[in-house]
């Protein structure tokens, strides 16, 4: 028996060893949904009885994808066991399959197999020039470095508002908040803490720090030690978007939503910014209840939504970098330029390729997933829309739908979730990349677009 599980043990290694990348990380994303199902059904974890396997499942993967949509509660339904386990699943999907795993690798031996540091590449979506060992090291030292002060930071706000619990409170929210998984522990999410500055100031700083990714912290650390004159476009490219999409967001919000209109200025334009930061960062708290914006407000937020956060971050979404790219591409073509440029310099071709790749994919996921809800579900149309797009952004807002969902409703948002935190491009490379073949070359042929 013992030479039997040798063997097959390592016949497995020898299959993983084999696999891609983007296959490692579809794998690795699965196990880690599946251990955090299989530990929450367990009755050690329950508040209450009567919960289902498939509530689990979904609690599960709304976690690891940093989500945040829940068809439970998770303060009534989970006792500190059930809250502890989402809080360790929505860490390790917020910092990246790998990440932990590879730091303490490097901790006790010093050094990484070639195939974990191409994994971590991956899961981290770094450019090139980056090293993978010093990046994780920036990683881990960061995000405990923050969810610790922003622990910290929360713990008083949770004392002032005589929240039981105080300081699993603030540490829990702490650590969602920089995943942007926006999982908490009040049944109204932040909406009773809605004029409390210093808790949206914390939370949104949290976020912005989760969403603009740890390439920004890493260049900005390494300028500020004087350790390179400049930071890199990427994260140039990433600073300015975040900056322009939350300042165009906050007023388009606040001059145009009527459940805002009637605060005085001060609160006004607060829960505005929190309402579009919690969209574009895909963080998913929400100060102010979702189900009573008007229609166009839901559109803004579904669009910040579908842009989301930026690589190498906790965020979800199509990410700023390709939604800059296209712009730049577009721009492009207005100028009639033949290169594709923004702040100065020249994208190559292949990021274009993948930004175009990245976008299509993503569009049609997004349409398959409306379409498939909208045929099991009877709820509004646009309700589904928007519970589809915070899906697939793992976002977490909700119209208030999720609860109700059918079981058919529940697997479409898990998917959705799941190839939100993977990536539709990534998932669709796993399944459909093939070996290239050597062969001649291909003959080209013009097309009206």
């Amino acid at each position: 028996m013992k030479d039997l599980l040798i063997a097959l043990a390592r016949r497995f290694h020898g299959w993983v060893s084999e696999l891609d990348s983007t296959r490692l990380l579809l794998l690795g994303y699965t196990s880690y949904v599946v251990l955090g199902w299989l530990v929450l059904c367990l009755p050690i974890a329950h508040q209450t009885s009567g919960l289902k396997i498939l509530d689990h499942l979904f609690m599960a993967t709304s976690a690891v994808s940093t989500t945040g949509l829940t068809t439970v509660s998770t303060s009534d339904s989970y006792n500190f066991f059930g809250e502890l386990v989402l809080l360790l699943l929505i860490q390790f999907g917020g910092l990246g399959y790998m990440t932990l795993s590879s730091f303490t690798m490097l901790a006790l031996v010093g050094h990484l197999s070639p195939m974990r540091q191409r994994m971590s590449s991956t899961s981290l979506s770094l450019p090139q020039g980056f090293e993978v060992r010093a990046f994780l090291r920036v990683i881990v030292g960061f995000t405990l470095m923050i969810e610790t002060i922003g622990a910290l930071a929360l713990y008083p706000v949770f004392v002032r508002h005589a929240v039981p619990q105080a300081v699993w409170n603030a540490v829990f929210h702490s650590v969602s908040a920089f995943c942007t998984a926006g999982f908490s522990l009040f049944n109204d999410s932040l909406e009773s803490c809605r004029n409390d500055v210093q808790l949206n100031a914390v939370i949104a700083a949290l976020s912005y720090l989760g969403a603009i990714g740890f390439i920004v912290m890493h260049d900005l650390w390494r300028s500020l030690r004087h350790l390179k004159p400049n930071i890199t476009l990427t994260s140039k490219v990433i600073l300015a978007s975040t900056v322009w999409i939350s300042l165009v967001g906050t007023v388009l919000f606040a001059l145009d939503e009527p459940a805002v209109k009637a605060l005085p200025p001060g609160q006004r334009w607060m829960v505005s910014l929190f309402q579009v930061m919690t969209a574009s960062t895909t963080v998913g708290f929400n100060t102010i209840p979702v189900a009573g914006l008007s229609a166009s407000s839901l559109l803004l937020m579904t669009l910040l939504m579908i842009v989301g956060a930026s690589p190498s971050g906790t965020g979800g979404g199509l990410k700023t970098t390709t939604f800059t790219a296209l712009w730049a591409a577009m721009m492009s073509v207005v100028r009639r330029r033949d290169e594709t440029t923004f702040l100065g310099r020249e994208i190559p071709e292949h990021r274009m390729r993948s930004a175009v790749a990245t976008m299509m994919f993503y569009t049609l996921t997004l349409a398959a997933g409306i379409y498939a809800l909208a045929l099991v579900e009877k709820s509004p149309l646009p309700d589904q829309m928007f519970e589809c797009a915070s899906a697939l952004g793992t976002v977490g807002l909700s119209r208030g739908i999720t609860a109700s969902l059918t079981p058919l409703g529940k697997f479409i948002i898990i998917a959705l979730m799941f190839l939100g935190r993977v990536g539709p491009v990534g998932l669709g490379m796993a399944f459909f990349q093939r070996a290239q073949k050597q062969a001649g070359p291909t003959p080209q042929e013009d097309v009206a677009i």
